[in-house]
């Protein structure tokens, strides 16, 4: 067995074993690649190879990195190893809902695209066949997006524990996802809905939806605790969310940025919840113990019982058909409150604001055409006013 000394910290030797009645050659390389804090004994590899220069080509790389103080250990570990590992270990600070997106994600994907490469050999061109290849399927742009979004974040923590020196989504291209064009209620659409759903159990929670702005699962999960109907305020930092494979269980979670807001509401709403108020006051007496609002929600049923979003999305959908607007999205009653303020004057970071955006450019990338047009009909009762003031 030959043995030879190689440059820097390592050794290289070529070695004969049996296996299955067959003679098989090859070289390998020891190298020391640290200490063990513990022990304080060095911490041995090896590198092998078919021929010695092919070894001392990655012992030569090896213990360079090891200089530079960017070396990485070798590991067996697979992606889809690794996947499994994140999903189950490094979610603790994500909501439920995102976490059975997140594993969906991984489940249909990325096991089946990446799963049985080595984590340390992943590259970057292969990551890239996988986005491409979920466009050629026929998937959106939006829908690679959102598998990037979620590999970069596992190959992230990859990094941050040191099992690869670098995140290999970094370097692949996304195609361009073009947004969908938004379609709120116009005047007309907005008081035909509105005569539409007079006398409907869920008026209230349209209307208070349609002129606060809120979200779905916000306006469903709104709890007495955050109104203020004498300073006509309210506090939106909740809402109620379908936990999947629960058998149909919800639950009151942070909003969608954790970030909780106060909005001022106009006095139709409060008169509205006003009585919404009275009409649980009066149900909770006629129906006695069978009255349950322990959480204290605002919109319920008649038996204090809260409303699914599901079903508040599916009588909403029954209404706007009715209307002419089958196209219509409960989120649009949202978009309609937005062009609305916008409109009648609201700046941008009062919108912002009320909508519970991160920023006020946010907004303009949702509404810019809303405030465009506005800037052009500004231009044009300018011109009139040019034209009167020079006559």
């Amino acid at each position: 067995m030959a043995r030879k000394s190689a440059a820097g910290t390592g050794t290289i030797r070529k070695k004969t074993v049996m296996r299955s009645g067959k003679e098989y050659t090859y070289w390998e390389a020891r190298y020391t690649a640290g200490y063990d804090p513990g022990t304080g004994k060095q911490i041995q590899r090896s590198i092998t190879g078919k021929t010695q220069k092919e070894v001392a080509q990655k012992l030569k790389a090896a213990t360079a990195a090891i200089d530079e103080g960017t070396y990485t250990a070798p590991n067996k570990m697979t992606v889809g190893q690794w996947l499994d590992i994140w999903t189950e270990q490094y979610l603790g600070g994500v909501k439920p809902a995102t976490v059975v997106s997140y594993k969906a994600t991984v489940r249909t994907h990325l096991k089946p695209g990446l799963g049985a490469i080595r984590l340390e050999s992943l590259a970057a061109h292969t990551i890239q066949e996988l986005y491409n290849g979920i466009g050629e399927k026929g998937l959106s742009p939006k829908t690679t997006k959102n598998v990037h979004g979620v590999l970069h974040k596992a190959l992230q923590q990859a990094v941050a524990n040191g099992y690869i020196r670098f995140n290999p989504t970094d370097a692949c291209v996304l195609p361009k996802v073009i947004k969908k064009e938004i379609c709120p209620l116009d005047e007309e659409q907005i008081s035909t809905f509105l005569k539409a759903i007079r006398g409907n159990s869920l008026e209230p929670l349209f209307i208070t939806t349609l002129f606060t702005g809120m979200r779905e699962g916000e306006v469903c999960g709104l709890l007495w605790d955050c109104v203020d109907l004498t300073k006509g305020t309210m506090t939106i930092n909740k809402q109620l969310q379908l936990v999947r494979n629960t058998h149909g269980e919800h639950r009151l979670l942070p909003t969608k940025n954790s970030k909780g807001r106060t909005i001022a509401l106009a006095p139709s709403v409060i008169n509205i919840l006003r009585e919404v108020r009275k009409q649980q006051l009066i149900n909770r007496m006629r129906y006695g113990e069978c009255w349950q609002n322990s959480s204290n929600f605002v919109f319920t049923n008649e038996l204090g019982h809260y409303l699914k979003p599901q079903a508040v999305r599916r009588e909403f959908k029954r209404i706007v058909a009715a209307i002419g607007r089958p196209d219509a999205r409960f989120h649009d009653l949202r978009h309609s409150y937005a062009v609305a303020a916008i409109k009648s004057g609201d700046d941008i970071k009062t919108v912002q604001e009320n909508l519970g955006h991160a920023t006020a450019s946010f907004t303009l990338d949702i509404y810019g055409h809303v405030t465009e047009k506005m800037k052009k009909e500004s231009a044009s009762r300018m011109e009139q006013f040019i034209k009167i003031v020079s006559a």
